[in-house]
């Protein structure tokens, strides 16, 4: 496991792929919390 973060946070494409899929789940929760936020108004 150590290798892997090595790897990751060593090169420049590895902490790209790392920021990609932390937006992709930052953007998934902003949308399922304002889905949820406006299933409750109706």
């Amino acid at each position: 496991m150590d290798v892997v973060m090595q790897e990751l946070f060593g090169s420049d494409i590895g902490l790209l792929s790392l920021f990609t899929i932390g937006f992709i789940i930052a953007m998934g929760l902003f949308l399922l919390a304002r889905f949820l936020k406006l299933s409750q108004k109706k």
